[in-house]
């Protein structure tokens, strides 16, 4: 009866640290390729200089194509334009558990000098995932501007 016991805690303790299903769902819906639509600044008026990820601004990313790898939690994004220095990136991604009150997940984007390199000055980028479905998915990140939030919205459609 003791092993028994024992083997069904061991059981549940397993499970109970593995990823929620939510969280692999999503990661399923994640893996392909997408491009990024559009780029906004909710509830900020005026233009702003922008860069993403400590890499291009924001006008690079525009159109920019993104391919997410759900086994090995790698991916590609390209940027371009006139004023830009394009070209592939590489990156390594992760979400987090489900914030149950909100519905959002938590992602992480690592950029990485080459497809299975390390990660570029150990350096991520916490985005919000405000909205994943099938075939479109909407990004927030929160930076300080001025001492206040300042909200950048990403809105990709899948390919």
């Amino acid at each position: 009866m003791k092993k028994l016991i024992f083997i069904l805690t061991a059981a549940l303790l397993i499970v109970s640290c593995g990823p929620s299903k939510v969280a692999t769902e999503a990661r399923k819906t994640f893996k392909g390729d997408w491009t990024l639509n559009s780029i906004t600044y909710p509830n900020s008026q005026g233009t702003f200089d922008v860069t993403l990820f400590n890499d291009a601004s924001a006008a690079c990313f525009k159109g920019s194509n993104w391919s997410f790898v759900s086994n090995n939690n790698t991916g590609t994004y390209t940027t371009s334009g006139a004023d830009c220095t394009a070209g592939e990136r590489y990156f390594v991604w992760s979400i987090d558990e489900e914030n149950t009150p909100t519905g959002t997940f938590d992602f992480l984007l690592k950029p990485t000098d080459r497809k299975w390199n390390s990660t570029t000055g150990n350096q991520g980028f916490r985005i919000k995932l405000v909205s994943l479905t099938e075939t479109s998915m909407i990004w927030e990140q929160t930076v300080t501007l001025e001492g206040s939030p300042f909200v950048i919205r990403m809105n990709f459609n899948k390919l």
